[in-house]
């Protein structure tokens, strides 16, 4: 007789051996990394912003599974939205019928964009990227992508031409024609446009990486270059757009920036079902499906499958019955301007910036000897290792998790789920201050930690 799939006995039976398991047949360097940097912690259950391990002690989540759970975990609307879908017995992913939802998904995602059409429905952020670069360059004509450096619009092959990170790059080439002009760099960008052989630049309005924003006025003015070049503006708003700034997307700080196409994500499956999407003017999408030979020519297997359609009609219902949106703003403003009082306080403290509730912490060279020469032995060994120090402490101490914003970085990013509310600022703010007086008058522990940071970083070169 076959036995009965269970899955709550299968979590049960074999819950321990999680990190064994991805150390014999998944990527064997994250237990690895997480085991070294004290991360290989067993969460139990997740709600809202919170984690629970299985002893009932309570995680603050500052992190959002990269910015996927802007609604936090298991939002009670979006479940339901789900059983309801489920229940519903649709006749899903037929391919030869217009099925309802996408259509109503559509509609309401561009009613956020009013100058934007038509919409195509992917299944991750890469994706969404993806489709804006092959729409971009059919479009056009066009082979050449412009993107910023330090930038990051994901790992699949289109995607990393436009990656401005090397090290994602490195050994994946050929890539797509691309070319890097500085971010908020308009005599950069004038100069390539003039070869006549650009399709598009891409931009985040806030680079994830570093969480540095565009310059007042180089959206528009770049906008307005690329128009006169007959060359587009993408908009990636993977992470920033459904909120996060403090603006449904980010590119909207910018008075007068209507990008030709935008690409969301993340947040928009609620946490629960990948959905990617890029939006875009209708003469971009009448050009790439020009016919009904055509009709194909650009497609998703599980693209605007029924139970991704309802996660994202859900969300965006949320979002407007909750005032999601409002409270990014408001409660980023408090958790910004209270981090932004520390600077002076701490000389290992450099700069707070950020919008809505996507906020960089950032360190820099202390004044003082004997910090100088404990940071110049970190930034030896590997730039980047003292906000580790940082988030360690958060995480092991306060029940914090966090983020260090990217390779060889010394910036924290936080970017928790967008219902936080003030209390949840506030613990963080008391939490990093209370580890910032440990690095700066006491941190025998923390600076031991570092020590071992450094042996590990000399151990991987």
């Amino acid at each position: 007789m076959t036995k009965e799939f269970d899955l709550a006995a299968l979590l049960a039976e074999r819950g321990a051996e999680r990190y064994e398991l991805h150390a014999r047949h998944l990527n064997h360097q994250l237990p690895r990394m997480l085991h070294t940097i004290g991360f290989d912690k067993v969460y139990e259950r997740a709600e809202g912003a919170h984690f629970w391990d299985a002893d009932g002690n309570d995680y603050l989540d500052m992190l959002a599974g990269f910015a996927v759970m802007g609604l936090g975990r298991h939002h009670p609307v979006v479940r339901k939205a789900l059983h309801d879908v489920l229940d519903a017995s649709l006749a899903d992913l037929t391919r030869f019928d217009c099925p309802l939802l996408p259509g109503l998904l559509a509609e309401k995602l561009l009613s956020y964009s009013p100058h934007l059409d038509r919409v195509f429905f992917g299944n991750s952020g890469t994706e969404a990227v993806e489709t804006a670069l092959k729409f971009a360059r059919y479009a056009t004509g066009r082979q050449r992508i412009l993107y910023c450096p330090h930038a990051f619009h994901g790992l699949t092959a289109g995607s990393l031409s436009v990656n401005g990170e090397d090290g994602f790059r490195k050994g994946f080439a050929p890539l797509l024609p691309d070319t890097a002009v500085p971010l908020g760099d308009l005599d950069a960008l004038a100069r390539e446009l003039k070869k006549g052989d650009v399709a598009a630049l891409i931009v985040e309005p806030v680079q994830g990486k570093g969480v540095h924003e565009a310059p007042p006025g180089y959206l528009l003015a770049a906008q307005e270059l690329l128009h006169r070049h007959k060359a587009l503006l993408i908009a990636d708003e993977v992470q920033t757009g459904l909120g996060r700034t403090g603006k449904f997307y980010a590119y909207q700080h910018s008075d007068g920036v209507e990008p030709d196409l935008v690409c969301v994500a993340k947040a928009l499956s609620g946490g629960y079902v990948p959905v990617g999407a890029t939006l875009g003017k209708d003469w971009i999408f009448q050009k790439v499906y020009s016919s009904m030979d055509r009709v194909q020519v650009h497609s998703a297997s599980f693209g605007s499958n029924a139970q991704a359609m309802a996660a994202g009609l859900a969300v965006l219902s949320v979002m407007e019955n909750e005032e999601i949106v409002a409270n990014a703003a408001a409660v980023g403003e408090r958790l910004k301007s209270r981090l932004a009082e520390l600077v002076d306080r701490y000389e290992l403290l450099a700069d707070v910036r950020g919008r809505g509730l996507m906020i960089g912490i950032e360190f820099g060279r202390p004044r003082s000897l004997k910090l100088r020469s404990r940071w110049t032995m970190l930034q030896a060994a590997r730039k980047g290792l003292f906000a580790q120090m940082v988030v360690v402490p958060l995480l092991q101490r306060h029940r914090i998790l966090t983020q260090v914003s990217g390779d060889h970085l010394e910036v924290i990013k936080l970017i928790p789920p967008l219902i936080v509310d003030t209390d949840d600022a506030d613990r963080f703010v008391d939490a990093f201050t209370e580890v910032m007086e440990d690095a700066h008058h006491g941190g025998g522990l923390m600076w031991d930690f570092g020590k071992t940071l450094v042996k590990q970083a000399v151990a991987n070169r």
